[in-house]
């Protein structure tokens, strides 16, 4: 398969992880340093395509010392183990609450069977293979990752997923955002949310944007897909995704309760998002196979009725007098 690279910043180049055998769905990034890092690895359908692109990049599977993971979603981290196993001497880096999922990930796949159901996973993400537990170390809030040269400051960013982090860069201040923005497609000025289950939630979500905007003094690097530079534009555009769709979802539970109908009406009430600006074609397949509706529906219906269930909790709670 042709290998996609481009340079994204100094001594970062972005791969493109050609997932589903399709271009610009998922990118991984390389960091050149001492210890030579990989940051995402797509699914394992994306194994072989991110192993040439290392390969022409000169990375050889003995030289790959590092893989950091933003979170364990498949699309991000589902090749993972295949993928540490050719480069048998990388250290893989995930939030310590993802850790567990890496090394077992039967609860992981199930959970994804879940939402999108047992075959189109298998098309989307492929097998998902264990990560052997001597491999892993565990990354939370304020811990640097040294990479020789340079390093990855982590950045724990609940909302997307509570096993979120973003990453800065020492020498760029390039920040991997991973989910915590949404889906921004290169060639189409539009952003969707990424609002999963079964632990979105939209408090987190803000608090997690405003902390990246805060530590990004240059750019922007996101997974789907690439290099944003208009920090504060693109902030502002996914605080007011987060927090309009959350609204459409919340005003359609209150007349209805059926997850077709409620997919239906956010799919309508967003639909104006879908503005090209003079763009002739809107390539709807790669929004709604990186972040369907439907998904984002479930995961919104989710946040509400579990804040409603706390609030119901709450008042029923004696109050110390």
């Amino acid at each position: 398969m042709e290998t996609a690279t481009f340079e994204v910043a100094a001594g970062i180049t972005a791969i493109d992880t050609y997932m589903t055998g399709r271009e610009r769905y998922t990118a991984a990034y390389l960091l050149a340093a001492a210890e030579p890092t990989l940051i995402e690895t797509g699914p394992s359908t994306s194994v072989g395509p991110v192993a040439e692109s290392l390969a022409s990049l000169g990375v050889e599977p003995d030289q790959l010392a590092n893989i950091v993971l933003t979170h364990i979603h498949l699309d991000h981290a589902g090749g993972v183990g295949r993928l540490s196993a050719r480069f048998p001497r990388a250290t893989v880096w995930v939030h310590e609450r993802g850790a567990p999922h890496l090394v077992d990930p039967t609860k992981l796949v199930a959970s994804a069977v879940r939402v999108y159901g047992e075959g189109q996973m298998r098309e989307l993400f492929g097998p998902v293979d264990p990560v052997p537990a001597d491999r892993l170390r565990s990354v939370a809030e304020g811990d640097r990752i040294a990479l020789g040269g340079r390093s990855l400051d982590v950045l724990y960013t609940p909302g997307h997923a509570s096993h979120h982090i973003c990453l800065s860069d020492s020498e760029t201040g390039a920040v991997f955002t991973g989910d915590a923005m949404g889906i921004h497609l290169p060639d189409l000025p539009v952003l969707r949310p990424a609002t999963p289950p079964p632990d979105f939630d939209i408090e987190l979500a803000i608090d997690s944007i405003e902390r990246v905007r805060a530590r990004a003094p240059s750019i922007l690097l996101f997974a789907h897909f690439g290099p944003v530079e208009d920090i504060d534009r693109i902030c502002d555009l996914a605080e007011l995704r987060i927090r309009g769709w959350g609204e459409i979802v919340r005003g359609a539970l209150r007349t209805a309760d059926d997850l077709d109908e409620i997919v239906e009406i956010l799919r309508r009430e967003t639909n104006q998002e879908l503005a090209t600006g003079g763009h002739a074609r809107l390539d709807l397949e790669r929004f709604e196979t990186l972040s369907s509706i439907r998904t984002n529906a479930m995961g919104l219906v989710r946040y509400w009725k579990k804040r409603a269930e706390r609030e119901a909790e709450e008042a029923a709670t004696p109050q110390p007098s």
